[in-house]
C-alpha cells in the first residue's frame, strides 16, 4: 500500500469513528484539529494535526498554536508536544490518529498536571509587586485585599479593555473642590 492509499484509509476510519463527535473536526483531508476536554474546562486543549505526504512513515505535525490554546503556557504546551512526540514515535509507520486521540483523552490529568489557567480577569496588583515577588520568592506572601462584589463591579466599570484605570479617575474636581471650600477670599 502506498502512503496516500493508507492516509485514505484511515480518514475514513477516522470519519466513521468521531461522525458527529464535536471534538474532532477535519480541516481538510490531511489536516484536523482534535479537542481534548470539555469546552468549559479549564484543562482541555486542543491538538491541530496534519500529515506530511509520506504519513504514515513520518511523524505528522502536531501543533498546539490554536487560539483555544491561549490560556496555557508555553512550558505545559513544551511538555504536551514532548509527551506526543513520545507515542508517535512507537506508533510510526501505522495509522496513529485514533490511538493518539485516545491516548490524548486518557492522559488529559497528567499532559495538564501543571497548567494553571491564565485569566483575563482584572487583576489588582501593580508592577512593584510583582517585581517583588519574582526577586524574592522566600518573602511571606502578603494577603491581598478583599473586595466585594459591589467594589469589584465599580472597578470593572471604570477600567479599559487592559483593565487599568482611565489616566485621572482619581483627580479632584477643581471647580467643584474650590466652590465647597469657598476657595481664596477677595477683599
Amino acid at each position: 500500500m502506498t502512503a496516500n492509499e493508507d492516509q485514505e484509509m484511515e480518514l475514513e476510519a477516522l470519519r466513521s469513528i468521531y461522525e458527529g463527535d464535536d471534538c474532532f473536526k477535519e480541516l481538510s483531508p490531511v489536516s484536523f484539529q482534535f479537542r481534548i476536554g470539555d469546552l468549559d474546562d479549564s484543562k482541555s486543549f486542543l491538538l491541530e494535526v496534519s500529515w506530511p505526504e509520506s504519513y504514515p512513515e513520518t511523524a505528522p505535525h502536531i501543533s498546539l498554536d490554536a487560539f483555544f490554546n491561549n490560556r496555557i503556557f508555553l512550558e505545559t504546551k513544551q511538555y504536551i508536544l514532548s509527551k506526543f512526540s513520545e507515542q508517535v514515535e512507537a506508533n510510526l509507520g501505522t495509522a496513529m490518529m485514533y490511538t493518539l486521540f485516545e491516548w490524548a483523552k486518557e492522559n488529559q490529568e497528567t499532559l495538564m498536571e501543571n497548567h494553571q489557567p491564565l485569566t483575563s480577569a482584572v487583576t489588582l496588583i501593580s508592577n512593584s509587586d510583582v517585581m517583588n515577588n519574582s526577586t524574592s520568592v522566600s518573602k511571606k506572601k502578603e494577603k491581598k485585599e478583599q473586595l466585594t462584589k459591589a467594589q469589584k463591579r465599580k472597578l470593572i466599570g471604570r477600567t479599559d479593555n487592559k483593565g487599568e484605570l482611565p489616566r485621572g479617575w482619581n483627580w479632584v474636581d477643581v471647580i467643584k473642590h474650590l466652590s465647597k471650600t469657598g476657595g481664596k477670599d477677595e477683599d
